[in-house]
C-alpha cells in the first residue's frame, strides 16, 4: 500500500489533468462520428412538421420542431401496461404518395420492415397516464419524442423559419439507420432545401 502511495507521489501534477483532458476529447469525438454514421449511412425519410404552441419561443438559435408523427394514435398498444414515461417507443413508417412519411404501426419493440418502410426509435412523452395509478396504461393517444425536436439555425433567422413552420412550409429530411435513432439531415421550405447538416 505504501508503495502504492509513493508511486502516486512521484506522478507529475500535470498528467492527471491532461487524462481527464484526453477522455473528455474522446468522448466528443465519440458523439460526433455517432452522428456521422447516421448521418452517412441511414435511410432517409421526409417529414411533415406542424405548428408548435405559440407560447413556445425560440429558445436561442434552435428552432422547436413538432411532427405529424410526434401524436399517434395507439392502436394495437392500447391499455398496454407501461412502466411509465421515457420507454423506447419504435414507429414503423412508410411513404405516401407525396413522399412524406407517415407512421403505419407503433411497438414497444423493434420490429421487422418490408420494402420502403423504416422503423424510427422515439420515447413516450404523454399518453401513459391512463389507468389507475399503480397500473398505467397506455391511452388512446401517444405523444413520442424522437430527439429531433430542436434544430441549430443560424443567428437571426430562427423567427423566418418559425413563421414557415406555422404556416405548414417546413419538413424535415431526416436519416434513420436500421437502429431506429434518427438524426436531421437536412431542412426545406416548401420544399426547397434550406439547411444541409454537414457531414465534417
Amino acid at each position: 500500500m505504501n508503495d502504492l502511495a509513493a508511486l502516486l507521489k512521484r506522478i507529475p501534477r500535470f498528467v492527471p489533468f491532461a487524462l481527464a483532458g484526453l477522455i473528455q476529447v474522446a468522448l466528443v469525438a465519440v458523439m460526433v462520428f455517432d452522428r456521422i454514421g447516421i448521418l452517412r449511412t441511414g435511410t432517409e425519410v421526409t417529414l411533415q412538421t406542424r405548428p408548435v404552441d405559440p407560447r413556445d419561443f425560440l429558445r436561442g438559435d434552435y428552432v422547436t420542431l413538432a411532427y405529424d408523427i410526434s401524436t399517434l394514435p395507439a392502436g394495437a398498444l392500447k391499455d398496454t401496461p407501461v412502466a411509465g414515461r421515457g420507454i423506447p417507443i419504435y414507429v414503423k413508417l412508410a411513404p405516401n404518395p407525396d413522399g412524406f412519411y407517415r407512421a403505419v404501426s407503433l411497438h414497444l419493440d423493434p420490429a421487422a420492415v418490408t420494402g420502403s418502410e423504416v422503423l424510427i426509435a422515439g420515447r413516450l412523452n404523454t399518453g401513459f397516464h391512463c389507468g389507475t395509478l399503480g397500473n398505467r396504461t397506455l391511452c388512446d393517444q401517444l405523444g413520442i419524442k424522437y430527439g429531433i425536436e430542436s434544430y441549430f439555425v443560424p443567428e437571426g433567422e430562427g423567427r423566418e423559419i418559425e413563421s414557415a413552420r406555422n404556416q405548414g412550409k417546413v419538413a424535415v429530411v431526416a436519416a434513420v439507420p436500421p437502429g431506429g435513432r434518427a438524426a436531421i439531415k437536412r431542412l426545406l421550405i416548401d420544399g426547397k432545401p434550406v439547411y444541409d447538416e454537414p457531414m465534417f
